[in-house]
Protein backbone atom coordinates (compact mmCIF):
# COMPACT_ATOMS: atom_id res chain seq x y z
CA UNK A 1 0.00 0.00 0.00
CA UNK A 2 1.57 3.54 -0.91
CA UNK A 3 2.29 5.94 1.85
CA UNK A 4 0.07 8.58 1.92
CA UNK A 5 1.78 11.95 1.48
CA UNK A 6 0.34 15.15 2.60
CA UNK A 7 -0.27 18.35 0.44
CA UNK A 8 0.54 21.55 1.18
CA UNK A 9 -0.82 24.93 -1.16
CA UNK A 10 0.46 27.87 -0.83
CA UNK A 11 -1.34 29.91 -3.81
CA UNK A 12 -4.45 28.04 -5.30
CA UNK A 13 -8.07 28.33 -5.34
CA UNK A 14 -8.01 26.85 -1.84
CA UNK A 15 -4.73 26.94 0.48
CA UNK A 16 -3.58 24.82 3.06
CA UNK A 17 -3.01 21.17 3.69
CA UNK A 18 -4.53 18.37 1.59
CA UNK A 19 -4.51 15.08 2.21
CA UNK A 20 -4.68 13.24 -1.23
CA UNK A 21 -3.40 14.19 -4.43
CA UNK A 22 -6.74 14.60 -6.22
CA UNK A 23 -7.87 17.46 -3.87
CA UNK A 24 -4.36 19.28 -4.72
CA UNK A 25 -4.92 18.54 -7.92
CA UNK A 26 -8.55 20.89 -7.85
CA UNK A 27 -6.79 24.15 -6.10
CA UNK A 28 -3.74 24.45 -8.51
CA UNK A 29 -4.96 22.89 -12.17
CA UNK A 30 -5.40 26.04 -14.58
CA UNK A 31 -4.64 28.34 -11.58
CA UNK A 32 -1.75 30.54 -12.37
CA UNK A 33 1.54 30.66 -10.52
CA UNK A 34 -0.03 28.32 -8.48
CA UNK A 35 2.77 27.11 -5.35
CA UNK A 36 2.51 23.15 -4.02
CA UNK A 37 4.96 20.26 -2.71
CA UNK A 38 4.15 17.20 -0.93
CA UNK A 39 5.05 16.19 2.29
CA UNK A 40 5.96 12.83 3.59
CA UNK A 41 4.05 13.58 6.75
CA UNK A 42 1.46 15.92 7.98
CA UNK A 43 3.66 17.66 10.64
CA UNK A 44 5.46 18.97 8.30
CA UNK A 45 3.44 20.15 6.04
CA UNK A 46 1.73 21.85 8.32
CA UNK A 47 4.81 23.63 9.28
CA UNK A 48 6.05 24.56 5.90
CA UNK A 49 2.16 25.77 5.46
CA UNK A 50 2.98 28.31 7.78
CA UNK A 51 6.28 29.17 5.84
CA UNK A 52 7.33 31.50 2.81
CA UNK A 53 6.93 29.31 -0.08
CA UNK A 54 10.16 29.60 -1.75
CA UNK A 55 11.93 28.18 1.29
CA UNK A 56 10.56 24.82 0.16
CA UNK A 57 9.93 25.00 -3.30
CA UNK A 58 13.24 26.85 -4.72
CA UNK A 59 15.77 25.41 -2.23
CA UNK A 60 18.36 22.90 -4.22
CA UNK A 61 18.93 19.41 -3.47
CA UNK A 62 22.10 18.30 -2.46
CA UNK A 63 24.29 17.26 -4.97
CA UNK A 64 24.77 13.89 -5.82
CA UNK A 65 28.37 14.03 -7.35
CA UNK A 66 29.77 11.02 -4.70
CA UNK A 67 30.46 8.94 -8.01
CA UNK A 68 32.82 11.48 -9.56
CA UNK A 69 36.25 11.80 -9.03
CA UNK A 70 37.59 15.24 -7.79
CA UNK A 71 39.35 15.10 -11.40
CA UNK A 72 36.12 14.55 -13.56
CA UNK A 73 34.27 17.14 -10.75
CA UNK A 74 37.03 19.56 -11.48
CA UNK A 75 36.53 19.19 -15.57
CA UNK A 76 33.27 20.06 -15.23
CA UNK A 77 34.30 23.27 -13.74
CA UNK A 78 31.08 25.49 -12.34
CA UNK A 79 28.22 27.23 -13.68
CA UNK A 80 28.19 30.16 -14.74
CA UNK A 81 26.79 32.91 -12.56
CA UNK A 82 25.81 35.17 -14.44
CA UNK A 83 23.00 33.64 -16.83
CA UNK A 84 19.29 32.04 -16.46
CA UNK A 85 18.05 28.55 -15.55
CA UNK A 86 15.00 27.21 -16.80
CA UNK A 87 13.15 23.90 -15.61
CA UNK A 88 10.18 22.07 -15.85
CA UNK A 89 7.68 19.93 -13.49
CA UNK A 90 5.32 17.60 -14.12
CA UNK A 91 2.93 15.78 -11.78
CA UNK A 92 3.14 12.29 -13.69
CA UNK A 93 4.43 12.16 -17.17
CA UNK A 94 2.42 12.58 -19.02
CA UNK A 95 0.85 14.98 -15.98
CA UNK A 96 0.08 18.63 -14.60
CA UNK A 97 2.77 20.44 -16.25
CA UNK A 98 4.33 23.76 -15.04
CA UNK A 99 7.50 25.70 -16.09
CA UNK A 100 9.65 28.54 -14.91
CA UNK A 101 12.84 30.34 -15.60
CA UNK A 102 15.06 32.02 -13.05
CA UNK A 103 18.10 34.60 -12.32
CA UNK A 104 20.84 31.34 -11.68
CA UNK A 105 22.72 33.08 -9.20
CA UNK A 106 19.67 34.51 -7.20
CA UNK A 107 16.89 32.44 -8.28
CA UNK A 108 14.49 34.97 -9.09
CA UNK A 109 11.61 34.24 -10.99
CA UNK A 110 12.28 35.84 -14.50
CA UNK A 111 8.95 34.33 -16.20
CA UNK A 112 6.34 30.89 -15.35
CA UNK A 113 3.65 29.19 -17.29
CA UNK A 114 1.07 26.67 -16.16
CA UNK A 115 -0.10 24.56 -14.56
CA UNK A 116 -1.38 22.99 -17.83
CA UNK A 117 -3.86 20.15 -17.31
CA UNK A 118 -1.49 17.24 -19.34
CA UNK A 119 1.90 17.59 -20.16
CA UNK A 120 5.53 16.01 -20.38
CA UNK A 121 8.62 16.97 -18.82
CA UNK A 122 10.78 17.08 -22.41
CA UNK A 123 7.59 19.20 -23.85
CA UNK A 124 7.51 21.37 -20.73
CA UNK A 125 11.45 22.12 -21.18
CA UNK A 126 11.51 22.91 -24.91
CA UNK A 127 9.43 25.46 -23.75
CA UNK A 128 10.73 26.93 -21.17
CA UNK A 129 13.85 27.36 -23.17
CA UNK A 130 12.28 28.93 -26.07
CA UNK A 131 10.61 31.12 -23.57
CA UNK A 132 13.92 32.24 -22.10
CA UNK A 133 15.28 32.56 -25.33
CA UNK A 134 12.26 35.12 -26.39
CA UNK A 135 12.89 37.11 -23.30
CA UNK A 136 16.42 37.28 -23.70
CA UNK A 137 15.65 38.67 -26.88
CA UNK A 138 13.34 40.80 -26.06
CA UNK A 139 15.73 42.77 -23.47
CA UNK A 140 18.94 42.84 -25.62
CA UNK A 141 20.74 40.03 -23.23
CA UNK A 142 23.48 37.87 -24.48
CA UNK A 143 23.58 35.65 -21.44
CA UNK A 144 23.17 31.90 -21.55
CA UNK A 145 20.27 29.25 -20.78
CA UNK A 146 21.41 26.58 -18.61
CA UNK A 147 18.77 23.24 -19.16
CA UNK A 148 18.77 19.61 -17.26
CA UNK A 149 17.37 18.03 -20.30
CA UNK A 150 19.30 16.42 -22.78
CA UNK A 151 16.23 16.26 -24.94
CA UNK A 152 14.76 19.23 -25.21
CA UNK A 153 18.10 21.13 -26.19
CA UNK A 154 18.44 18.24 -29.18
CA UNK A 155 14.48 19.86 -29.69
CA UNK A 156 15.65 23.14 -29.99
CA UNK A 157 18.22 22.73 -32.46
CA UNK A 158 16.32 20.06 -34.47
CA UNK A 159 13.79 23.49 -34.23
CA UNK A 160 11.24 20.44 -34.01
CA UNK A 161 9.93 17.92 -30.80
CA UNK A 162 9.09 14.28 -31.11
CA UNK A 163 6.59 12.70 -28.69
CA UNK A 164 3.86 10.61 -27.67
CA UNK A 165 1.24 12.74 -26.31
CA UNK A 166 -2.24 13.21 -27.96
CA UNK A 167 -2.79 16.37 -29.38
CA UNK A 168 -6.65 17.22 -27.84
CA UNK A 169 -8.36 19.13 -26.17
CA UNK A 170 -7.04 19.02 -23.12
CA UNK A 171 -3.39 19.44 -24.37
CA UNK A 172 -4.53 21.98 -26.98
CA UNK A 173 -3.38 24.94 -25.49
CA UNK A 174 0.35 23.16 -24.47
CA UNK A 175 0.48 21.90 -28.52
CA UNK A 176 -0.87 25.59 -29.52
CA UNK A 177 2.40 27.20 -27.19
CA UNK A 178 4.78 24.40 -29.01
CA UNK A 179 3.50 25.69 -32.32
CA UNK A 180 4.55 28.95 -31.45
CA UNK A 181 7.62 27.94 -29.78
CA UNK A 182 8.77 26.40 -33.55
CA UNK A 183 7.69 29.29 -35.45
CA UNK A 184 9.50 31.80 -33.11
CA UNK A 185 12.67 29.14 -33.21
CA UNK A 186 12.28 29.66 -37.51
CA UNK A 187 11.85 32.97 -37.51
CA UNK A 188 14.60 34.42 -34.99
CA UNK A 189 18.53 34.04 -34.40
CA UNK A 190 20.03 34.67 -31.48
CA UNK A 191 24.05 34.91 -29.92
CA UNK A 192 22.63 33.39 -26.68
CA UNK A 193 24.34 29.91 -25.70
CA UNK A 194 22.11 27.09 -24.39
CA UNK A 195 24.07 25.11 -21.83
CA UNK A 196 23.84 21.60 -19.90
CA UNK A 197 23.13 21.95 -16.40
CA UNK A 198 25.07 19.54 -14.48
CA UNK A 199 23.11 18.27 -11.90
CA UNK A 200 24.87 15.92 -10.59
CA UNK A 201 28.05 18.05 -9.94
CA UNK A 202 26.57 21.22 -9.34
CA UNK A 203 23.14 20.04 -7.24
CA UNK A 204 19.29 20.88 -8.50
CA UNK A 205 18.85 23.17 -11.36
CA UNK A 206 18.02 26.94 -9.96
CA UNK A 207 14.98 26.72 -11.51
CA UNK A 208 14.30 23.26 -9.87
CA UNK A 209 10.83 23.35 -8.38
CA UNK A 210 11.92 21.02 -5.41
CA UNK A 211 9.10 19.01 -5.38
CA UNK A 212 11.06 15.42 -6.08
Amino acid sequence: MAKQKFYVVWKGRETGVFTSWNECKKQIEGFAGAEYKSFETREAAEKAFGENSKKHIYQNARTNSGNLTPLQKAAVGKPIGNSISVDAACSGNPGVLEYQGVETATKRQLFAMGPFPEGTVNIGEFLAIVHGLAYLKKHNSTLPIYSDSKTAISWIKKKAIKTNLERNSRTEELFALVDRAILWLNNNSYPNKILKWETEVWGENPADFGRK
